[in-house]
């Protein structure tokens, strides 16, 4: 590593160790995975994110002023509260009594008495903000260069003001829970700046010693009142920053101006570390009766960090994030024969990629990132694929970490006291979209927040089952916030009525075991969760018309529909998602009750699949319903009120359920097949990728592809339009305005087309789009039954496989175009095979 020249040499990792056999390294460096810029930021969604998981910031790159704003994740409004309602019991009887005599819109006015209060509101920490001299007005512009290096999880500011180069450097830090600045200029004692802390929450600051700077604030404990003062009540989470400022030892000076700000003179380097807290102590104490000291715990996590230098705090955040992203690497290029005036050059790229040496040293000032996503629709570069897969996986390392929250809808970044949509975890598409990269990317730790999670929705969802439901097991609606909300949201029937946000989130911890066949997680961890929510839906379920079990109320997410007597509505019964899922979480529960001999469950096995078989008997019919109750034994087709909804509910067993596959049900692929070109390519930046990710279910690579393409269109934040889709110039997805969500879809859906799995069999390249990225690899994706997986391809075909598995001995069956070869997979071996799915190469971990 050099500090002036920004060079890192990547070290190898596990998925080094396996090389293609006739790829040779040559002296090539590929495109650096980076997001580049050649002006600071003018809107938010142009400042570049870093982040450790729990504390985050936007760093937007100004010149005299710049503004590093910044998140902790557990600053939210509210309190723990009450998610009961004792009158809910005798509004179901009543709704479930509407729906039975086909009363479709009476039931959904009279479902609206089912909703609850509003969640709570994820809050900012607040702005660190730097003012330089009045001379930095004369920058040189084309000396400018704003970058977020995904390599290195760094945010690097360079430009020049004279003979004056100066550089920042701005990196989160999860080993040592700090955010590190770093400013030089390149002559000695030409640094001279002002720093202070500002919030919009209510707060103060002051200066303590000689150079630290402490801001303290609270949350709202009411959700979003008119005005926030020091005897707010009930009393909301209260926080502290505290901001350390260290300079060169022999030259410059500290001034401390207005007992709020720091001013320093003539220096020539600075470091500036910056921590924070809450007294946040969990989703079930109030913030009155927390013990939490928040400037205590801030002033103790800076004192072991006074005696590190920057290039120790520097050298932790590497080894801690570059174990998680190095991980997996992707290499994409186009068809060779048809650019021969770039083979040669395109063909070294691959190989020095899958030779894992990864040089970072060149830097593209004349193109910024923005500008490539804008010409993406005409030169359709491969490299920018790369960089948003990535990205993806760069996001999720950034925003949920081990004892972290969970991601939100924005993971952890936002700059507003109102944020769109509560910037809360929506359960209906938004969560679960955040975690579809982490296994099959290899990130399973950032996993762990969704289960922690989890279990506190459940504690809860136990209290809003039986209370409102008269249930036994847990259950959670379609939103909900840092105090576990597992009541249904205030607001419209059609999106706040929706009792599967737990049985959804169930089948991402199913998903784990089958990932990792981890046996202590599916014990102590999976398997209570997974009783408590199917033990629910035994209860949810109800004997209907024909003797069939069925969900009554019903909703499909945020989706109405034409009832017969041509009213609009959208609560029925036995929604296809509802049974979807269900029909998941008792495979699951049974799946893991086998591992441990319990007779409940592995009893009930057959007469629960078969209870639920029918859901897709309306479905069949060249068609795929929304809604599929039963009358007289068969599917009931409702009037479609939005053919093209952005939602794909009803899809739910396509993906990313595993009910639907191309082998073992192809007409109901037909129906999902037709049912997509219904909806449409239109729809915000999460339906684009969901979409992705179910074309390529299908094996459709063409239609995966034009999803990809469409996503990658550059969204102009003066004139945008909701529900387009797109990308800001920081490669942020856009609804519009930004969701998180779309970026972690898009690395799951580029993982979909390129390796599939289950826990017995392995699927290569089954949405290779041949014409797009005929040459390529990836190496380091995960598959069911613990296998890490790599792939190379050339001019479309499969070249070679690597296969290994650290922990488990397995059995697997390889499918590639329809040859299928079993292959014994021993722990601790690597194994190559050829196009035809031969064995060619064996060699120890």
């Amino acid at each position: 590593m050099e500090d002036g020249g920004w060079v890192y040499v990547r070290q190898p990792t596990e998925k080094d160790q396996w090389n293609p056999s006739s790829m040779e390294a040559e002296s090539s460096t590929p495109q650096p995975l980076k997001i580049t810029f050649t002006e600071p930021a003018k809107h938010w969604t142009d400042a570049l994110p870093i982040g450790n998981g729990r504390l985050g910031a936007m760093v937007w790159g100004g010149v005299v002023s710049e503004t590093l704003q910044l998140n902790e994740d557990t600053l939210w409004t509210g309190t723990p509260s009450n998610y009961t309602n004792t009158s809910a019991p005798e509004v179901l009887s009543e709704v479930r009594k509407l729906v039975d005599d086909g009363k479709y819109a009476e039931a959904t006015a009279e479902a609206v008495k089912l909703t609850g209060n509003p969640a709570e509101v994820y809050q900012l920490l607040g702005d660190l903000k730097l003012e330089f001299d009045a001379s930095h007005l004369t920058f040189a512009e084309e000396t400018y260069h704003r970058e977020l290096d995904l390599d290195t999880a760094t945010v690097r500011v360079k430009y020049s003001v004279g003979d004056v180069e100066f550089t920042r450097e701005h990196f989160a830090s999860n080993p040592n829970q700090v955010i590190v600045t770093k400013i030089s200029g390149s002559k000695p004692g030409s640094l001279s700046f002002s720093v202070s802390l500002d919030s919009k929450l209510y707060h103060h600051s002051y200066i303590n010693g000689k150079s630290q700077i402490i801001m303290e604030g609270s949350c709202p404990g009411k959700r979003i009142p008119p005005a926030v003062d020091a005897n707010d009540e009930p009393k909301g989470i209260q926080f502290s920053a505290v901001l350390d400022l260290q300079i060169s030892d022999d030259r410059g000076v500290i001034h401390i101006l207005d007992d709020k700000q720091l001013r320093v003179e003539g220096s020539d380097w600075a470091v500036l570390l910056l921590v924070a807290s809450s007294s946040f102590d969990g989703p079930f104490t109030k913030p009155s009766d927390s013990k939490r000291n928040p400037t205590s715990e801030s002033l103790s996590a800076l004192k072991p960090m006074r005696d590190l230098s920057y290039y120790d705090l520097y050298a932790h955040h590497l080894d801690d994030y570059q174990n998680l992203f190095h991980r997996v690497s992707l290499q994409l290029m186009k068809n060779l024969k048809n650019n021969k005036s770039n083979g040669s050059l395109e063909l070294k790229k691959l190989a020095r990629s899958v030779t894992g040496l990864y040089l970072k040293g060149s830097e593209d000032n004349m193109v910024s990132t923005a500008a490539r996503v804008k010409s993406f629709q005409t030169d359709e570069d491969p490299s920018l694929v790369e960089l948003l897969f990535q990205y993806g996986r760069y996001l999720l390392i950034s925003c949920s970490r081990p004892r972290t929250q969970v991601a939100n809808l924005q993971g952890l970044w936002n700059k507003d006291i109102q944020p769109k949509w509560d910037g809360a975890p929506h359960l209906n598409i938004n969560l679960e979209m955040n975690y579809w990269p982490s296994l099959p990317c290899n990130l399973s730790e950032c996993q762990e927040p969704l289960f922690d999670f989890i279990s506190s929705l459940s504690t809860n969802g136990r209290k809003t089952a039986e209370v409102n439901y008269e249930a036994n097991g847990w259950v959670v609606h379609h939103k909900s916030d840092i105090w576990a909300k597992s009541s249904a949201d205030q607001g419209d029937v059609e999106w706040a009525l929706w009792p599967m946000g737990g049985a959804w989130l169930c089948t991402h911890i199913w998903d784990h075991y089958a990932y990792t066949m981890d046996k202590d997680f599916l014990k102590v961890k999976a398997y209570p969760l997974l009783d408590g929510c199917a033990s629910f839906l035994l209860d949810w379920l109800i004997e209907g018309r024909g003797g069939y079990l069925e969900t009554n109320p019903s909703t499909s997410p945020e989706h109405n529909f034409v009832a017969p007597d041509g009213k609009p509505a959208c609560v029925s019964y036995s929604s296809t998602m509802d049974m979807a899922i269900i029909r998941e979480v008792f495979a699951a529960v049974v799946s893991a009750a086998e591992n441990f001999d319990n007779r409940f469950w592995t009893e009930m096995k057959m007469s629960l699949l078969k209870e639920c078989a029918w859901l897709y008997q309306g479905c069949i019919q060249q068609k795929f319903l929304e809604m599929v109750p039963l009358w007289n034994g068969q599917a009931q087709d409702f009037g479609d009120a939005d053919v093209h909804h952005r939602h794909l509910s009803h899809l739910f067993g396509l993906f990313p359920g595993h009910t639907i596959t191309v082998e073992k049900a192809p007409d109901l692929c037909q129906a999902a097949e037709i049912s997509l070109y219904k909806r449409g390519e239109d729809g915000p930046g999460w339906s684009t990728t969901w979409k992705a990710a179910l074309w390529a279910r299908l094996d459709n690579s063409e239609h995966a592809y034009r999803m990809v393409k469409k996503l990658i269109n550059l969204v102009d934040p003066d004139n945008e339009e909701p529900f387009e889709g797109g990308l800001y110039s920081n490669l942020f997805a856009a609804h519009p305005p930004f969701q998180i969500d779309a970026n972690f879809g898009f690395t799951a859906a580029v993982s979909e087309m390129l390796v599939q799995s289950t826990i017995k069999d392995l699927y290569f390249l089954p949405a290779l789009p041949r014409d797009k990225w005929a040459n390529g690899c990836v190496k380091g994706l995960k598959a069911r039954g613990a296998v890490t997986v790599s792939i190379c391809w050339k001019e479309g075909d499969l070249h070679e496989v690597g296969l290994w598995s650290k922990e488990q001995n397995s059995l697997k069956r390889l499918h590639y175009r329809g040859t299928i070869v079993t292959a014994s997979i021993l722990s601790g071996i690597i194994y190559t095979f050829n196009a035809q799915l031969k064995c060619v190469k064996t060699c120890s971990l």
